[in-house]
């Protein structure tokens, strides 16, 4: 009895320390994938500064699979990257401005700055801002997202 718990050790360390370990669903804590709700909700999280990784869904077999990368990445980039998925049949309005026609897709949306005030105002209490929008075509996994922003030159963790 004594060798089974010591296995059962041995295996719950290498399950917690090997990065890549696959052979069994990882424990990643409270999920880090917010749930659109809004889009107020939304430009407020881009305010806080962050790159906003965007997953607009609608419900397949494909999107189990999505779902579970997307978990991982939010738990492996978690505070620097934020990612969000959107159902579109629940806000189709939100997911029809992408025009996209085929689902899923997934787009990254940072460095939000103040635009001008180009044509006529409406109201001078609205403020507009233009935000960097890069459809992501890489590799779904975590080392996908890690590579892409490697290219475009987001910064994935806080500068040592």
């Amino acid at each position: 009895m004594g060798d089974s718990t010591f296995l059962d050790r041995m295996l719950l360390q290498l399950r917690s320390t090997c990065k890549y370990y696959s052979g069994y669903p990882k424990d990643l804590g409270p999920s880090r994938v917010l749930h659109f709700t809004s889009e107020r909700e939304f430009v407020q999280l881009l305010h806080q500064g962050y790159p906003v990784v965007v997953a607009f869904t609608i419900r397949s077999n494909y999107t189990q699979h999505l779902d579970r990368m997307l978990e991982e990445a939010a738990a492996e980039f978690y505070p620097n990257i934020k990612f969000m998925r959107v159902e579109c049949p629940k806000y189709p309005g939100f997911c029809i401005t992408r025009q996209k026609s085929e689902y899923p897709f997934i787009e990254i949306f940072h460095s939000p700055q103040q635009a001008g005030n180009e044509g006529k105002v409406q109201d001078p209490n609205i403020t507009r801002y233009s935000v960097k929008v890069v459809p992501y075509n890489y590799d779904m996994s975590p080392y996908g997202f890690r590579e892409f922003f490697k290219r475009q030159g987001v910064r994935t963790s806080d500068p040592k």
